[in-house]
């Protein structure tokens, strides 16, 4: 079966339970095909961890949960040997990191210390514990969340942390008519704590994400789209908007989202509309805006439309 009609099968089968959340749910399964992890940044009660839940019963994946707090350890995060009075042997105790979809929740109240822990695991899918390595389940993907409002007892994510994550995801209010159904539904009977009862039914099987991974991989990519890509990286490091612009990693994130996106769509190629839409997911987290741009009201988001509209699109 092709990835857009697993596609079609997702959204069918997730707007049974999240509603209102269509395009955040759309970026989400982007970049879980495209290998990478997500930031998803929104006020609570915004459906952030019913979406995480939703996707890895979609995709028939283990699920695991870790809560940040100030006091939470790198051990907590990852596990620990114990020693066994009746083997007296070592063995490893697996922490919660130990899964295949891995819900961070409110990341940014763990301190520096702890949020590294997550570092090696996101980048090389494995971890290392007493200088031996353990490699994690396939898939493996990070879904972090952050409170945009809420700050105190939080810390900022390092940028080496910010630049694992392929997308950060802004999680807004769902409209009205949207949250109207939401409250139709609760007022039926839906339960978020019991997803069984909504018949929630598995779309993609293990055994079928190599070949999914191989028809993402076999996406033409012309030379003019590439080049429309590095250009578009290159030129957030020359914004007079930003002190900081998007990395090597940005522009690799940039490519393999946009072959998804036109896998998704039924296309075997890539045009600049695969491009375009993704830039902002992207790049918000990985530049740094000027003071100046700050003062006037200058967003993230604004400094990438800024940067799109100043690079010529390739016909």
């Amino acid at each position: 079966m092709a990835l857009s009609d697993i596609f079609s099968q997702l959204r069918s089968e997730a707007a049974k339970v999240v509603v209102g959340q269509e395009s955040v749910f759309e970026q989400v399964v982007i970049a879980f095909f495209a290998g990478g992890h997500v930031l998803l940044e929104g006020v609570p009660g915004t459906a952030k961890t019913l979406l995480a839940k939703t996707l890895a019963r979609l995709i028939d994946a283990e699920y695991g949960r870790i809560q940040f707090t100030a006091d939470l350890m790198p051990s907590d995060v990852v596990g620990t040997q114990v020693f066994d009075l009746n083997s007296s042997q070592f063995h490893l105790r697996q922490g919660p990191i130990f899964t295949q979809i891995l819900l961070a929740d409110e990341i940014n109240r763990a301190p520096a210390k702890t949020q590294s822990a997550l570092l090696e695991a996101m980048e090389e899918r494995q971890v290392t514990i007493d200088r031996a390595s353990y490699p994690l389940g396939d898939p493996f993907m990070v879904l972090a969340t952050q409170n945009p409002v809420e700050y105190e007892g939080t810390y900022p994510l390092p940028e080496a942390q910010l630049d694992r994550f392929l997308f950060k995801v802004r999680v807004d209010y769902p409209p009205a008519e949207a949250e109207e159904e939401v409250l139709l539904r609760y007022h039926t009977g839906f339960d978020a704590h019991k997803l069984d009862a909504v018949g929630l039914q598995p779309v993609v099987k293990q055994a079928e994400l190599a070949q999914l991974r191989a028809e993402v991989q076999a996406v033409t990519v012309e030379p003019g789209i590439l080049a429309y890509i590095t250009r578009l990286v290159t030129a957030t490091r020359r914004s007079p908007d930003l002190l900081l612009g998007g990395s090597p990693r940005a522009s690799i994130a940039l490519l393999q989202s946009s072959k998804v996106h036109a896998a998704l769509q039924g296309r075997d190629y890539v045009t600049p509309d695969d491009v375009k839409p993704l830039a902002a997911p992207v790049l918000r987290h990985r530049i740094i805006l000027r003071p100046e741009a700050e003062i006037e009201g200058i967003d993230a988001d604004d400094a990438v439309r800024r940067v799109l509209a100043g690079v010529d699109v390739p016909r």
